[in-house]
């Protein structure tokens, strides 16, 4: 089965772009709430996977070969994701949707995706499934969380770019596929080599750092967490919001919309 061109994606993907733009609020925000489910659970299968390893790269393979899980059954399902919508700069530039109306997008988006991914956090938190490893898997998200709102300002926003340039190639691959396995293996590598590189999701962070606050809130965990010697005054909501969240968002925005500029420059169709 032959595949969709670079032009025909880019043009393919300013088309959904309209759809997307004009879907009612509701549609978007239910959609997105999905999206942070989704990927969220590649977090909770990859965090579970790797948890119980000691070698630093051992643990990002690990964590990324299973964490694209979470991307594949967003552009399967037809979910909404706040970071491969970035690509929906191409649309407004070329006047098919309003700059309003891609920013009412990111908004209800960026909204239903941390609704779901915190939900997500807090189940996985206080309903048992940190229990695993008589609880290392609970210290082992505290300290995820924890590394990650100790990320300086602009580290954060550095591997944010890095992070979406990937994310947003990978969702552009998965559309050049007719077909579900060319999608999925469109989708894997870029993302596997994100994780690897260590580099910041916003939707993914809003897993990870949640689910670290929680954990040290709930009682079962917290004595295991501070004897591990984690330093908990970062597990705060605070700090992933202005430490991690806003700095990684803002890196992936400029990512995404990048990958979005170079592909509409150099393959859209422009319209006369």
């Amino acid at each position: 089965m032959a595949i969709f061109s670079p032009t025909e994606i880019t043009d393919n993907y300013m088309r959904a772009s309209v759809g997307k733009a004009a879907s009612p609020a509701w549609r978007l925000f239910l959609l997105a709430v999905a999206s942070g489910v989704l990927i969220g659970l590649g977090a909770v299968t990859s965090s579970t996977a790797a948890h119980g390893l000691e070698n630093a790269g051992l643990v990002r393979l690990m964590s990324g070969l299973i964490f694209p899980v979470g991307l594949m059954m967003v552009i399967l399902m037809g979910t909404e994701l706040f970071t491969g919508n970035a690509l929906m700069v191409t649309a407004a530039i070329d006047g098919q949707i309003t700059w309003g109306r891609l920013f009412r997008n990111w908004g209800i988006v960026f909204l239903g995706n941390l609704v779901g991914a915190v939900a997500l956090a807090a189940c996985m938190a206080f309903f048992g499934q940190l229990n695993i490893g008589g609880g290392d898997l609970a210290v082992y998200t505290a300290k995820v969380a924890a590394a990650k709102n100790a990320l300086p300002w602009m580290n954060a926003f550095v591997l944010g770019i890095f992070c979406n340039l990937m994310v947003c190639i990978a969702v552009y691959q998965a559309n050049t596929a007719q077909d579900t396995a060319g999608k999925v293996l469109a989708i894997f590598f870029p993302i596997m080599g994100f994780v690897l590189a260590g580099f910041e999701h916003c939707v993914a962070d809003m897993y990870y750092v949640p689910a670290g606050i929680f954990a040290y809130m709930n009682p079962a965990y917290t004595g295991l967490i501070d004897a591990a010697g984690i330093n908990v005054a970062l597990l705060n909501f605070g700090d992933f919001i202005f430490a991690n969240l806003i700095p990684v968002t803002l890196g992936n925005i400029v990512g995404g919309v990048a990958v979005g500029l170079v592909m509409y420059a150099c393959h859209g169709t422009k319209r006369a």
